[in-house]
């Protein structure tokens, strides 16, 4: 069929053939390079390594509080706050072993209270409300005397302090000749000790004929015994 056409045309197309055989060729590898640049040259995104992401999950969990957000934890501190992990209390008065004792938190007066080996035979504890909340360094004084103030007189009076120095008689004196070492041990001033020698000073005396005898009993100077003698009487 190619040699019917005109000797011209086959000569133009004879010419031709191989250089468009060329021509395509490189038309086909200019192509090719293009599609592998372009290829090669799109941008793509890089992951991040496996380690790296551990390495930062556990360091963020370590900065933050449980169920804290991120950005929360990152403003957190590390330390907030700390609970009181023991209550510091002082027990004084008159209980066995006074003194500065270490209870767990929640624990109440009571427990301070025991943990101090109790009140002294004699002491009325109706005052110290034992079923109150310990408070870390607070005090607590067992067997201290309460002004209780009867009618007609303020607290502070001679006749409100013979009320709470007298058990069993309100407002009534103590008597010296028979009074029980917590009666005297309950006037203001007068410990266990001064109480005693109360006691051995009546024992060896033969009681007491009158208020004055009671500046003979060692420990007992004026001051004490002008708050003294209106509470007591021989």
């Amino acid at each position: 069929m190619f040699e019917r056409l005109p000797v011209w045309l086959q000569l133009r197309c004879g010419m031709e053939l191989c250089t468009v055989a060329a021509l395509a060729g490189v038309l086909v590898i200019a192509v090719a390079l293009a599609v592998h640049h372009f290829w090669t040259g799109r941008p793509r995104a890089i992951a991040v390594p496996p380690v790296t992401r551990a390495a930062m999950s556990t360091g963020d969990a370590r900065s933050r509080p449980s169920g804290a957000p991120p950005d929360v934890a990152r403003a957190a501190t590390p330390s907030a706050s700390a609970s009181v992990a023991v209550l510091v209390v002082d027990v004084s008065g008159k209980v066995r072993r006074p003194g500065v004792l270490r209870l767990p938190p929640g624990s109440r007066v009571l427990d301070a209270l025991t943990a101090a080996g109790g009140a002294l035979p004699g002491v009325d504890t109706g005052t110290v409300n034992l079923a109150r909340p310990l408070v870390d360094g607070e005090q607590i004084v067992v067997g201290a005397p309460q002004a209780a103030a009867p009618a007609g007189g303020p607290p502070g009076t001679a006749a409100g302090a013979a009320a709470a120095g007298a058990p069993g008689a309100p407002g009534a004196p103590v008597s010296l000749g028979s009074a029980t070492e917590a009666q005297l041990d309950a006037l203001p001033g007068v410990g266990p000790v001064l109480a005693q020698r109360i006691i051995d000073y009546r024992n060896q005396h033969g009681g007491f004929t009158s208020v004055n005898q009671l500046r003979q009993v060692t420990g007992v100077g004026e001051r004490r015994f002008q708050e003294l003698q209106p509470l007591v009487r021989p």
